[in-house]
């Protein structure tokens, strides 16, 4: 299989002889069967080393120099690969308007700038795009060319789908559009990174630090009490995770597992104990997706072509064909780092924006916004935010939007479940727990509607 493949490959023009060397040793690794299993009686709880709560970090330096001198060691990374057609728009997620008209890609630039203003300091933005999203991203950073900070782009790998039949590129089978190819997973940050000369750019630049998020999370913010922990205790890889709600019970968790730390993912968890998984009695925490990387870390590891992260395999269908795409994501590479730990972070860390029940929360009264952080209201009294559940109507941005008049407030909400064709009027207060639902009953040609 894998010699036929490679013939195949070879002869594909739209890709690089890096990716299509990439693309060959991880579906080598997938047909060699590498993967290790889990031993559940292995597994240990992470002690607050491992895991260090997020109180205990020491405070950054005062004094502005030294301030500075910390920021002037990182880059911010974002994640802005995907698309945002779950929720009904075209082009890259990161361009879709959060609140008062910002989209997600304005507020990360808004906060980069206050921050690069407050300190004196050059903290760079990096955009990995993919395939999909590189365009469009191009054209929308031009709008940024006179702000004070830095925007570098560059494009995760491109591979081919597998068809499943007969193991061979869909582009050989004449599939020489998009649906052809897929973007491998954020696991592919690390080589893409390499392989774009942005890394040894950014090292050259005295630059030591990534700090890695998805662009749809509005918490993901610089912490500088963070970046100072990691570089005062060289700390090569750091994973923000967070206490687990009901809401998280699928999400990764970090354990300790012969001696390092290691990601733990519902698919690599046996049948018997995925209940037990799912537990937040005993697995408290979840992987956030908010990564911090030793750059020099990261270049020694893919020169070595050590970073062989778990593969999620994904078959998809195209065109009715079945396909193969095989992934891995960045939060796996972490037991590859020497000195790899957590931090135990606040939740507010943790505000991914991935449907329009969660674009209610944000364009609320439960948030404000200041120098494009989006900052939680203190009149909640509550810690955790209101539970929404909007039916289909509501699923696409548009529709969203022309459903309300202006949004709720919501700050004493703590459920909302709304089915149906339903519409909110102006100056609307929901408290406690709200159901709306609409039916519809078709009798003799007459509708008739409850609410």
């Amino acid at each position: 299989k894998i010699d036929n493949l490679r013939d195949a490959v070879a002869k594909l023009g739209e890709i690089s002889e890096n990716e299509k060397a990439g693309f060959i040793s991880l579906v080598s690794r997938y047909l060699s069967g590498e993967a290790e299993q889990i031993e559940w009686s292995k597994i240990q709880t992470p002690t607050d080393e491992v895991v260090v709560p997020y109180d205990t970090l020491a405070p950054p330096p005062e004094d502005l120099d030294a301030m500075k001198a910390l920021l002037d060691k990182l880059v911010v990374l974002k994640l802005n690969g995907g698309l945002g057609t779950t929720m009904g728009c075209t082009g890259p997620k990161s361009v879709i308007e959060v609140r008062n008209g910002f989209t997600f890609l304005d507020l990360i630039v808004i906060q980069i700038e206050s921050l690069n203003k407050k300190y004196g300091c050059s903290v760079p933005l990096l955009l990995m795009n993919s395939f999909n999203t590189h365009d469009d991203t191009q054209k929308i950073v031009e709008k940024y060319s006179n702000s004070n900070i830095e925007i570098h782009t560059f494009n995760q790998s491109q591979y081919p789908r597998i068809v499943t039949e007969d193991f061979l590129p869909l582009p050989s089978k004449g599939q020489t559009g998009k649906d052809g190819w897929y973007p491998p997973g954020h696991g592919d940050v690390f080589p893409s990174l390499n392989n774009s000369g942005k890394l040894d750019t950014l090292l050259s630049q005295g630059k030591e630090y990534v700090f890695v998020a998805n662009s749809d999370n509005l918490g993901a913010i610089v912490d500088i009490k963070i970046l100072n922990h990691l570089i005062t205790n060289q700390n090569e890889y750091c994973m923000e995770v967070t206490p687990k709600t009901l809401a998280d019970v699928k999400g990764g968790t970090l354990i300790s597992y012969e001696g390092r730390v290691q990601l733990l993912e519902i698919a690599q968890v046996p049948d018997e104990h995925v209940n037990e998984f799912k537990s937040i009695e005993k697995f408290k925490i979840f992987n956030t997706n908010n990564l911090w990387v030793n750059l020099k870390a990261i270049k020694r590891l893919v020169d070595a072509e050590a970073l062989k992260m778990e593969i999620i395999p994904n078959p998809k269908e195209v065109d009715g064909v079945k396909v193969l795409q095989l992934e891995t994501a960045a939060g796996a590479a972490i037991r590859f780092f020497e000195k790899a730990i957590g931090i135990n972070v606040p939740r507010s860390r943790f505000l991914p924006v991935k449907a329009t029940s969660d674009l209610l929360l944000v364009q609320s009264d439960l948030y404000t916004l200041v120098d494009g952080y989006v900052i939680r209201n203190p009149a909640r009294v509550k810690p955790s935010n209101p539970s929404i559940e909007l039916g289909p109507e509501f699923k696409k941005v548009a529709n969203f939007l022309a459903r309300f008049k202006s949004i709720p407030s919501i700050v004493e909400l703590d459920s909302l479940k709304v089915s149906g064709d339903v519409s909110f009027g102006s100056g609307v207060v929901l408290k406690v727990n709200f159901i709306v639902i609409i039916l519809l009953l078709l009798r003799l040609g007459t509708v008739y509607k409850w609410t």
